[in-house]
């Protein structure tokens, strides 16, 4: 019988890419700044005038999230944060962590246990 390979993200422990540079405005907004590398990303700046670095501005959830990640909470404690936080969010902890998929899918985030790439 084969045995499923499930992900809990649960307990996965998000951490930041140290190679993520951002700031924090007056209001608590944070902003991603993504600096784009590559031979592909060269020719797009090039030819098609695409920036070098891009900057991601999070919204209030977003930013809460982001300024959360301590890089020894897991998911399970960040969504606690978030309700406590926000308690009249709905579907609070399937919206984090589809937030979570995107940034580690952007290479903002990694998981705990798993290189930085």
């Amino acid at each position: 019988m084969k045995t499923k390979n499930q992900r809990n993200y649960l307990d996965f422990v998000p951490v930041k890419n140290p190679d993520i540079e951002y700031q924090t405005d007056e209001s608590g907004i944070v902003t991603l700044f993504v600096e784009w590398t590559g031979f592909y990303h060269r020719i797009a700046q090039k030819f098609f005038h695409r920036p070098r670095v891009s900057d991601i501005r999070l919204d209030a959830y977003g930013s809460f999230v982001w300024l959360s990640i301590d890089n020894s909470s897991d998911v399970h404690q960040l969504s606690k944060t978030l309700d406590a936080e926000y308690p009249d969010m709905e579907k609070s902890l399937s919206r984090l962590i589809k937030f979570l998929e995107i940034l580690h899918d952007n290479h903002m985030i990694y998981w705990k246990g798993e290189s930085c790439s």
